[in-house]
């Protein structure tokens, strides 16, 4: 039984990053296109709004050739962001949860959190899909971003409850300081997204 639910994490864990990989190439696109300095204060004061302004700009101003000026482009940059961030996190805790010397508990919060995060890249990427077939002004506007806002907010959640694994006194203070860093900035990069998303509706709305 338990070679059969390590060979179904490994799977599961594999099929995720399958899945969310065809979607963070947004982020490297449009490299050709000159970087101009309106195109980073225009990052600068989008970022101004969101809850973490600072870590908005550090992780959005090296993609400012593919934002260009504009509020769409800002908010699916950042939720592609948001998605290769989890990326990097899932593959970090898959490799911690086959270390050796940690507890059973440990290893179990790693796997359910690794799952949480797999129903947050599925929201986000669900996002940043039905945010590129968004027409500003269209009569299904503000219905789309509807369902965009509830799906990020979901992926949120996801978010905090995978950090809400590692409490307790019974986890690994190294362990648990390490992990929850790193969910906290993947939560704290969707919070950003949001934020960029209801910025451009109240824009186009």
């Amino acid at each position: 039984m338990e070679s059969s639910s390590s060979k179904h994490f490994v799977t599961f864990f594999l099929t995720t990053l399958i899945s969310i990989s065809s979607y963070t190439y947004s982020i490297s696109a449009a490299r050709d296109i000159p970087t101009s300095k309106t195109n980073i204060e225009f990052i600068r004061k989008s970022c101004v709004g969101t809850t973490y302004p600072k870590l908005c700009f550090s992780a959005l101003a090296s993609h400012a050739s593919t934002i260009q000026s504009r509020p769409q482009l800002i908010a699916s940059t950042a939720l592609g962001v948001t998605i290769s961030s989890a990326k990097t996190t899932s593959t970090m805790m898959f490799n911690l949860s086959l270390s050796h010397g940690l507890k059973p508990k440990e290893v179990d919060a790693m796997k359910d959190c690794i799952e949480e995060l797999s129903d947050s890249v599925d929201e986000l990427r669900r996002s940043m899909v039905e945010l590129s077939q968004v027409v500003k002004g269209g009569p299904k506007f503000m219905l789309m971003i509807n369902d965009i806002q509830t799906w990020v907010s979901a992926a949120l959640t996801d978010e905090t409850t995978c950090t809400d694994g590692f409490e307790g006194n019974e986890m690994n203070g190294n362990l648990k300081t390490t992990v929850r860093a790193r969910i906290v900035n993947v939560a704290q990069l969707t919070s950003n997204a949001l934020a960029l998303i209801n910025k451009y509706a109240l824009i186009h709305g």
